[in-house]
């Protein structure tokens, strides 16, 4: 009598994905595999599949990074179970703590993976993964502004120009910006050396007020519903409703408010020894650039909204930096009611 085998064999791949080759360790439902390098793309690991384990259930997983998920959306079009994860849910032991190889690494995601431990971050679609360099090439744009005004004004300082006290403050006027292009010295390389500031100066200008348009235009093109309602919220504008709608996208994937206050980044980071509980702060553990946008918005809201204000008055006398974050995470509540409920915020009204 010949017996058949009804179960079907498994392939568990661990990737440690750099930009000039990979780094993988196979390991199959029964056996422990082998370490490879392979070339950085997925038809040489592909091949490789083919070649020595036709047949098998293929599940691979690399971890989140600057090569993004155009890997893992072609290991599904193989028809594999892809997973990426983020480094920090990598279990490691007290001797791997001193030791990180890309051998080492890649072993851990194959373990991993075999053991069922790890869980995939969420995929944002092709569209909203666009949308989301879009947004962060605006706040690249922000930070090389930042950069241009700092130069500018030490410069003055350096060249001993007082700068009148009508202009001396953060935001730069059309004025002011005309009384620093008006300015003349002695010698034409200062003259030079400014224009050519002055000159970085607007180029960097233009390109965030076009690259802001074309945001908020799309967002209210596609995204028309849930832009608006995050902007009936006191402090939300086109920008940062357009930074919740890339970075965060869809907010009614959480389940409850814990889950996107916990992915933003506004939940404590606690110590706990016996009866002594320390709380260092805020988690490091974050959407660093959603939570110092809604941070920001915060400043508005409590000019605006007094419920906020009333709030913000019960925790006066603590540490101001806590507050704001307390302020913050109810901010974050309100937003994430709001799109839950496809309700208009009303300023006033308590939740």
């Amino acid at each position: 009598m010949k017996t058949k085998d009804t179960t079907d064999s498994k392939l568990f791949i661990g990737i440690d994905v750099h930009k000039r080759s990979w780094k993988i360790h196979t390991a199959t439902d029964l056996f422990d595999g082998s370490d490879l390098t392979i070339p950085p793309n997925g038809f040489a690991l592909k091949k490789y599949i083919d070649r020595h384990y036709k047949g098998y259930q293929v599940h691979c997983v690399y971890e989140a990074g600057c090569c993004g998920f155009s890997h893992h959306r072609l290991f599904e079009s193989f028809g594999w179970t892809s997973l990426v994860i983020n480094p920090a849910d990598i279990c490691r032991s007290g001797k791997l703590q001193f030791q990180k190889t890309d051998k080492i690494d890649a072993r851990l995601l194959c373990v991993e993976l075999k053991l069922g431990r790890l869980r995939c971050i969420c995929i944002p679609s092709i569209e909203r993964e666009q949308l989301r360099c879009l947004f962060r090439r605006r706040n690249d744009l922000v930070k090389q502004m930042r950069k241009i005004k700092t130069q500018l004004l030490m410069q003055l300082l350096y060249l001993g120009i007082e700068i009148p006290k009508e202009y001396d403050n953060p935001n730069w006027s059309h004025d002011f910006r005309n009384w620093i292009r008006g300015l003349e010295f002695e010698y034409i390389t200062m003259n030079s050396c400014l224009r050519s500031r002055m000159s970085s100066f607007d180029f960097v200008d233009h390109q965030i007020r076009s690259v802001s348009k074309e945001l908020r235009a799309y967002c209210r093109k596609h995204y028309k519903k849930d832009y608006y309602l995050l902007k009936s919220v006191p402090g939300v504008g086109g920008i940062v409703a357009c930074g919740i709608l890339s970075e965060i996208g869809n907010l009614r994937r959480f389940k409850n408010f814990k889950q996107l206050a916990s992915y933003v980044g506004f939940i404590p980071s606690m110590r706990q020894s016996g009866d002594t509980l320390i709380t260092a702060g805020v988690t490091p553990r974050a959407n660093h650039l959603t939570r110092s946008y809604l941070v920001e918005a915060t400043w508005v809201a409590l000019r605006k909204d007094p419920v906020i204000q009333e709030y913000y008055r019960t925790h006066q006398g603590k540490d101001v930096k806590r507050i704001l974050i307390k302020v913050a995470r109810k901010l974050l509540s309100r937003i994430h009611a709001v799109i839950r409920t496809e309700t208009p915020y009303q300023i006033g009204v308590v939740s």
